[in-house]
């Protein structure tokens, strides 16, 4: 390097040096504000409940729409998530139940959601994540309840039926499925490791790429990726998480047959959220076996003018071929139009159970 140029990267280099500091300054500055935060709590009688769902969404949605750039809105986000994660965690580090074991796609959406400060507990079961939460081991947990390709996750959506738990969020993952190995070769792959449904997703590119080599199941994508790691001429599908965690390298990235395998995550709590300003109910419903009986229950919706955005069916198991339907749609229940097509529900339906209010995920 030139005389010229050493001085231009020392003069911007200083400016960085003066601008991390006071990142620092103002970091510990919002760290205070929001020990502050909980000291107000406190003295009010509710310092038992350090997280808003609605105030974090609301934080971040103002962040994103002051963003100027050159950083994306996706790095920004993740960035504000980390800081408040980690001034939540001097008042309490929360606690947050997943669907594990550790490097599964489960543990990016809590990460996601709650950043690295909070107190992680993997759980072998969908069940076990719903009763850590129950019995107050977690406040918090997470757990799949749809994926873009392989549609529903039953046992999450029958679990909401009979626990007590309440929706008080939302994290919508992309799925990026990749081929990692201790061979550095395709040729010498000679079985292939993945939880079932990575397996499927990435059918059509197996097929191409790996025709005729055996394709194992396993409890989780983890758990491909430790067995891969172990074994000679054995690869793992699985996300970058499970990559890191057991020091596999890459054969091939991004090899879901879906472009845009997205997979969506529900945040369990013993509350849901206030208002936020962009918001989702959840429900379940059923109604009365007799002709045009559903269609009693959606025109509420309708004549509300309440945006539904999913409609899913399950069978009752209290009683042969009845059924019950889980709904989303826009707005919190505290809103007046959503306020009177749950009226008018409540009116129509057999069953009601309202599993929450809480903020669209922010992306």
């Amino acid at each position: 390097m030139n005389e010229a140029m050493l001085q231009e990267l020392g003069a911007v280099r200083d400016q960085i040096d003066a601008l991390d500091a006071q990142m620092l300054a103002l970091l510990n500055a919002r760290a205070r504000c929001a020990q502050h935060v909980g000291e107000i709590k406190a003295r009010h009688g509710e310092a038992g409940q350090v997280y808003r769902p609605e105030r974090e969404a609301q934080v971040l949605r103002r962040i994103q729409a002051l963003n100027a750039g050159p950083l994306p809105d996706e790095s920004v986000t993740f960035f504000f998530r980390e800081v408040m994660s980690a001034c939540l965690s001097l008042e309490n580090p929360l606690g947050v139940a997943f669907l594990g074991p550790l490097g599964t796609f489960s543990e990016s959406a809590a990460v996601k959601h709650f950043g690295h400060a909070a107190r992680l507990a993997p759980q072998t079961t969908i069940d076990d994540v719903f009763r850590e939460v129950e019995s107050g081991h977690a406040q918090y947990g997470v757990a799949p309840v749809e994926n873009s390709t392989e549609g529903a996750v039953g046992r999450t959506l029958d679990l909401l039926l009979s626990s007590p738990l309440q929706i008080c969020g939302e994290v919508v993952l992309r799925i990026h499925q990749h081929l990692m190995s201790g061979e550095t070769a395709l040729g010498d792959v000679r079985k292939v490791y993945s939880h079932a449904q990575s397996l499927a997703q990435c059918h059509e590119w197996l097929n191409s790429h790996l025709p005729g080599v055996p394709r194992i199941s396993v409890a989780s994508n983890a758990e491909a990726a430790r067995l891969a790691a172990s074994e000679p001429g054995a690869a793992a599908i699985a996300g970058e998480a499970a990559a890191e965690r057991y020091a596999l390298p890459t054969l091939a990235r991004s090899i879901e047959d879906e472009p845009n395998n997205t997979t969506r995550f529900l945040v369990l709590g013993r509350h849901d959220a206030g208002p936020s300003g962009a918001d989702k109910t959840s429900l379940i419903m059923s109604a009365a076996n007799r002709p045009g009986a559903m269609h009693a229950l959606l025109a509420p919706l309708a004549d509300a003018g309440v945006s539904m955005t999913r409609l899913e069916s399950r069978p009752a198991r209290a009683a042969l071929w009845e059924y019950v339907f889980y709904v989303d749609f826009a707005g919190h229940r505290n809103d007046p139009e959503v306020r009177k097509a749950l009226d008018a529900l409540s009116a129509h339906a057999s069953f009601l159970k309202i599993l929450g209010s809480y903020p669209q995920a922010v992306y």
